[in-house]
């Protein structure tokens, strides 16, 4: 288990390299996306869930499972979008997040709508990994600031399940996006098992917390608790996870 769990601890901005702008320059390709339309007056949410990191299927099975969760208590039904890169399948490269952000955002209403992204994988002091077949590199927060403005909501959610992930809390916070990470910038998170259904940020926050609480910051809270509770039990330094910025969306979101 330690040994596994040790892939979240590597610096691996050593080994992927950062790669700046990747989803700037990522080529356009048709549209492979369905999504509901936006109700006009009504505040819609869009959610794209990515498990970035192919070679451990628990990163699948991750976005997979957030995705359904966030669906049925943000009521987006028919307005989620989910790719995975697995052992066999590169099925969320830098082009497909592209496309995704982009499909999302010729659907729904810029200033009324709210867009979720969930990213999950390994991650570094500079960015979370995206690894599909061959193709490895690292996703800067410079890159999900790209993805956010292909969607053009001005109300954006990001969640990210990553070792490291809170310097995407740093970078992208404030009263109009609101940042979710699974640990502090300084920090690694646990539980990146092959063949686990979650990490134990994502079964703490997706499927205990937020199954019984709709609110974000307030399932947060309470996943923070349970997170580290768990971490202490098992002999781990607690990740520390980050809430940051979103006053706007969460006022947004409660008044639904």
């Amino acid at each position: 288990m330690r040994r596994l769990i040790a892939f979240c601890l590597i610096g691996l901005s050593l080994a992927l390299g950062s790669s700046p702008e990747v989803f700037a320059q990522a080529a356009r390709r048709a549209d492979p996306f369905q999504l509901a339309p936006q109700r006009p007056g009504q505040t819609d949410v869009y959610i794209l869930s990515f498990g970035l990191w192919g070679p451990q299927s628990v990163f699948e099975s991750e976005a997979r499972g957030a995705a359904r969760i966030l669906e049925a208590q943000l009521g987006a039904k028919g307005r989620s979008i989910v790719r995975s890169n697995t052992k066999r399948r590169a099925g969320a490269t830098p082009e497909t997040l592209v496309a995704a952000a982009e499909a999302a955002g010729r659907t729904l209403d810029p200033a009324e709508d709210i867009v979720v992204l969930v990213l999950t994988s390994h991650g570094a002091p500079e960015g979370i990994a995206l690894v599909a077949g061959r193709d490895t590199r690292l996703v800067t927060p410079g890159d999900v600031k790209v993805l956010l403005e292909r969607t053009r909501a001005q109300h954006r959610v990001v969640i990210v399940s990553a070792c490291y992930s809170g310097v995407f809390a740093n970078a992208l916070a404030d009263a109009r996006t609101l940042v979710i990470t699974a640990a502090a910038a300084d920090k690694p998170s646990f539980g990146c098992r092959d063949g686990a259904t979650w990490t134990y940020f994502g079964d703490a926050f997706f499927n205990k917390a937020l199954r019984r609480d709709p609110r974000l910051d307030t399932a947060f809270e309470s996943a923070r608790g349970l997170v580290t509770q768990r971490e202490r039990r098992e002999g781990f330094d607690p990740s520390n996870p980050q809430i940051a910025g979103g006053s706007q969306v969460l006022e947004r979101l409660n008044a639904r």
